[in-house]
């Protein structure tokens, strides 16, 4: 397959979107995780979005294999590229736990329209509370590693790309 548009590597353009969509996405689940009203609303969304976050992240790590192929080895790249397939435990990660969220939110709504009530549904306060703080923490870890990996497989491609290519002062035109 040929990762390439209009003439760029497609490894350049997909990274942006991976770049911002984990955290974005991961911060969403601390949200509809620890706040019920948020979570009525957007657990469909929160789920769509990890379900299309995953292929995009693995499509981007092909796309960088293909771009490793096209340009001269050097140690950073071969540091970019050894720790660039962590994020992949990540991404499952959010879609599992985006998954977990949405069963929850199912349950909670399935509930509400049994006991005929407009609020969410009532398992109980204490399984609602332990329930919620479970889910919170579990994405506060998700939201914590996945960015923390993030920054440092972007780390190791931006001075892969940019360490010793420009001059420390302006150049003479």
């Amino acid at each position: 397959m040929d990762y390439e548009f209009a003439g760029l590597p497609l490894h350049v353009l997909l990274v942006h979107a991976v770049i911002v969509l984990v955290p974005l996405l991961a911060l969403l689940l601390v949200v509809i995780a620890a706040w019920p009203a948020a979570r009525r609303v957007l657990w469909l969304p929160a789920l769509i979005g990890a379900a299309v976050l995953l292929p995009l992240g693995l499509v981007t790590i092909e796309a960088g294999k293909w771009l490793e192929d096209r340009v001269p080895k050097t140690p950073l790249i071969e540091e970019h590229t050894d720790i660039g397939e962590d994020i992949v435990p990540w991404l499952v990660a959010l879609l599992v736990l985006a998954a977990v969220i949405a069963a929850w939110a199912v349950v909670e709504l399935i509930s509400a329209r049994r006991s005929g009530e407009h609020e969410p549904a009532r398992p109980g306060r204490g399984i609602r509370i332990v329930v919620g703080v479970v889910l919170t923490l579990a994405a506060l870890g998700v939201l914590a590693g996945s960015t923390w990996t993030l920054v440092q497989i972007a780390e190791a491609g931006s001075r892969a790309v940019w360490e010793g290519s420009f001059s420390d002062v302006p150049l003479e035109d």
